[in-house]
């Protein structure tokens, strides 16, 4: 049986294009979450997140091949929420006071169970304080606009621009936070080449 590919079966989501933002509309779908502050260069809390998030999702996926709990599925990729306390907008140079919530997607068939168990073997292997932070929670986005980021991510400032102006002039307004999904694997790809979906919920005014 073929692997489920949510990249693949969803390829509107996950796609979109670089020259110019698209409106797309988001399904509910689960996901396992974190949350913290701080900036993501140089903050262990983020580090300690990104390993806790991975290591539950590697495990849970592995016992449910190993005990033929529902179709094998290839793991998403990581995606983050970014917002600034009193609803202000993202500063891109106030990074040590970002909100975020990281995020991976689930099937429908992984539970609160699973995950609960993959989090106490994890303990017992390895502590990690992010551990007793992760939840499953299920994320409705719905309508929203997106483009797709090529490079760096300190380069993204006129991507969202581009988003944000788009959003602006097709008679949207920008609503809830700042959305990244991170397509390539920063430790393998050559930055300039890196692929980011970025994302923002938006309302027709």
């Amino acid at each position: 049986m073929e692997k489920i590919d949510f990249k693949r079966e969803f390829k509107r989501l996950y796609n979109p294009p670089a020259k110019e933002a698209v409106i797309v509309d988001i399904p509910k779908m689960n996901f396992l979450v974190i949350d913290g502050k701080g900036d993501p260069n140089n903050s262990k809390e983020f580090q300690e997140a990104v390993q806790a998030l991975y290591g539950v999702t590697f495990s849970v996926k592995f016992v449910l091949k190993k005990t033929k709990q529902g179709p094998e599925y290839r793991v998403p990729p990581l995606e983050g929420l970014w917002w600034m306390a009193d609803n202000r907008q993202l500063d891109i140079e106030d990074k040590k006071n970002w909100l975020w919530t990281l995020m991976i997607r689930q099937p429908d068939h992984v539970t609160k169970n699973h995950i609960a168990q993959a989090i106490k073997k994890l303990r017992e292997k390895k502590p990690n304080q992010a551990l007793s932070k992760i939840r499953l929670e299920t994320f409705h986005e719905g309508l929203s606009a997106q483009i797709m980021h090529i490079g760096p991510y300190s380069a993204e400032g006129p991507t969202i621009e581009k988003l944000h102006n788009f959003v602006k002039n097709n008679g949207y307004k920008l609503m809830g936070k700042h959305h990244e999904i991170y397509l390539s694997d920063p430790r393998k790809s050559a930055p300039k080449k890196m692929k980011t979906i970025l994302r923002h919920p938006v309302q027709k005014i």
